[in-house]
């Protein structure tokens, strides 16, 4: 195992599914053994891409012994109950997100990881994305002063979400916060550390029945009293489906376009020192000056805190990049840094399963407050 391959089985192969394996066997030294699917036709046309003779039942797969690997890519109410029969046979486990639909479950599947020294992560692959650390070094470095507020907007497609797909379903998919809010709470605590849910709330699609929950929203407070609102809501096109994040810190604002953020624009005022490190941080960028100011106006104050600043700027990064391409990267980083565990238990993972059972306990909590104050309760 330390030097040969890494075989990979496949339970699941969806669209994503089939898009996560194109770049997962692009990194050196995995290999696609077998699949399971529940969708045949669209199962048998994915094994023929990858050259595998035929889909197998989940029990046939996780039985073999040419299978180190096993990505789950199924409904979220499955990923308990396979990952647990993975893990119980002796298989690694990279599980779609949310790595369970409670945080029960995924003690229970922590445990048994650690039980028989096996990798269980949820792709929470956000952590990986270069517009993450940049963001991550700009907090603690503290270039723009200290962060004070922060939001992230998900106006996403339900264009491919029937009426009757799972993603409604509640007992299958855990509702928003916990079918897709993972990736964002998991992604602020890499930023900001610990937070709790102070509020939610849950809206109702008009007229629907059963009752589809296509918005939820909730604030969450971290350290120093930063507010953080997320909301996410599931009722545009497919050509309006858009993302924003941005954070507020005390000498301007930062802010990332797409749900995988390829683009960042910055708004602050800043010296000469600020200037030069938000272009070390953001090697590249287009820095326009707005405003550049004499040295008798150059004295400001925000916060009771007195500043001095050379140029209000706005800064552009990351203009060009196709967000394909970075969701490609980011899973291949992912792969590649959960193998390299695999291979060496010494390597430091960037995301383990410590990810996947915190951001699904956030997601849980404000699911929970949402419930209560839900318009049809």
């Amino acid at each position: 195992m330390e030097q040969g391959e890494i075989r990979i089985g496949v339970v699941g192969c969806g669209g994503f599914g089939l898009y996560a394996l194109q770049q997962f066997v692009q990194v050196p030294g995995v290999r696609l053994k077998a699949m399971a699917g529940t969708s045949r036709e669209a199962s048998i046309a994915a094994a023929r891409r990858f050259g595998v003779p035929d889909v197998e039942d989940v029990d046939t797969l996780l039985s073999r012994d040419d299978v180190d690997l096993v990505y789950i890519a199924t409904p979220p109410f499955l990923h308990h109950p396979q990952a647990m029969q993975a893990l119980r046979a002796g298989k690694h486990v990279i599980c779609e997100k949310p790595l369970a639909t409670t945080v029960a479950q995924a003690d229970e599947m922590l445990a048994e990881a650690r039980r028989n020294d096996r990798l269980l992560t949820a792709n929470l692959m956000q952590r990986y994305n270069p517009v993450s650390d940049a963001v991550g070094r700009l907090i603690s470095e503290k270039v723009l002063g200290e962060p004070i507020h922060a939001f992230f907007e998900n106006y996403a497609s339900d264009e491919n979400l029937g009426p009757n797909h799972w993603f409604w379903d509640r007992s299958k998919s855990g509702g928003i916060f916990i079918e897709h809010g993972v990736h964002f709470f998991d992604l602020f605590e890499g930023w900001l550390g610990k937070g709790e849910v102070v509020a939610a709330q849950a809206g109702i699609r008009p007229g629907s029945a059963p009752p589809i929950e296509e918005q939820v929203q909730c604030t969450m407070r971290y350290a120093d009293d930063v507010l953080v609102n997320y909301y996410h809501g599931f009722h545009q096109p497919g050509r309006m489906d858009r993302q924003e994040m941005r954070l507020v810190f005390e000498r301007g604002d930062v802010s990332l376009f797409g749900w995988i953020p390829t683009l960042v624009k910055v708004h602050a005022v800043a010296d000469e020192a600020q200037t030069r490190a938000l272009c070390d941080l953001f090697p590249g960028a287009r820095l326009d000056s707005t405003t550049t100011y004499a040295p008798k106006d150059r004295a400001c104050e925000a916060r009771h805190k007195k500043l001095d600043v050379y140029q209000t700027l706005e800064l552009t990064w990351g203009e060009g990049a196709v967000k394909s391409h970075r969701y490609g990267e980011l899973l291949r980083a992912v792969m590649a840094d959960q193998v390299a565990w695999i291979r060496d238990r010494s390597h430091p993972r960037r995301i383990t399963e410590t990810n996947g059972r915190d951001s699904l306990a956030i997601a849980c909590e404000a699911d929970r407050l949402a419930q209560i104050g839900r318009s049809d309760a």
